[in-house]
């Protein structure tokens, strides 16, 4: 049984909700979103309180109900506060920066490596070293994250490459010389 889609959304004061049949549109001071929810799952707002029913009792009602609710919920989150999602590059050389809206990293390949965002996904770099990636679209977010960290993802030997912010690298031990 899903304890997450039991839960009820509270909505924000400055947070505007408006759902027609099957769709709901989030407005926020960020922005707006909007998704379709499937047809096994009913949705109902009362005053600034959000709540989702299952129409039927299958498994697969029940693996969509919690789902929904919480692609609603992050919705209502990243209209209000908006999503942010941090990345660090270590190694000799490695680098990346900015050219209008694409980032150009630079991480050991023959050729810099372009990756263009999303619309509505900003990228920020500073010193060279530490890549921001924010919007108010949290799926999207975190692929481009994804994304960009499978470029080169961190080496369990050196730790050289992409990682996240706060992300442990597992290290191994070099083969011993003679």
């Amino acid at each position: 049984m899903s304890r997450i889609g039991k839960k009820e959304i509270i909505i924000p004061t400055n947070i505007e909700v408006k759902i027609h049949n099957s769709e709901i549109l989030v407005k926020g001071n960020k922005g707006k979103l909007s998704y379709n929810i499937s047809e096994l799952i009913r949705i109902e707002k009362t005053d600034n309180i959000i709540k989702l029913y299952k129409t039927c009792h299958t498994q697969k009602a029940q693996a969509i109900y919690g789902l929904s609710r919480s692609i609603v919920n992050n919705m209502i989150i990243g209209v209000s506060k908006g999503f942010e999602k941090k990345l660090t590059i270590q190694g000799v050389g490695y680098r990346s920066q900015m050219e209008k809206k694409d980032l150009i990293l630079n991480v050991g390949y023959s050729h810099p490596v372009r990756i263009k965002p999303p619309e509505n996904i900003n990228i920020k770099v500073d010193n060279n070293i530490n890549i921001t990636i924010s919007g108010i679209n949290k799926e999207l977010v975190g692929q481009l994250a994804a994304t960009i960290r499978s470029v080169r993802p961190p080496e369990p030997y050196k730790g050289k490459g992409i990682r996240y912010e706060n992300e442990v690298v597992r290290r191994k031990v070099g083969k011993a010389g003679k």
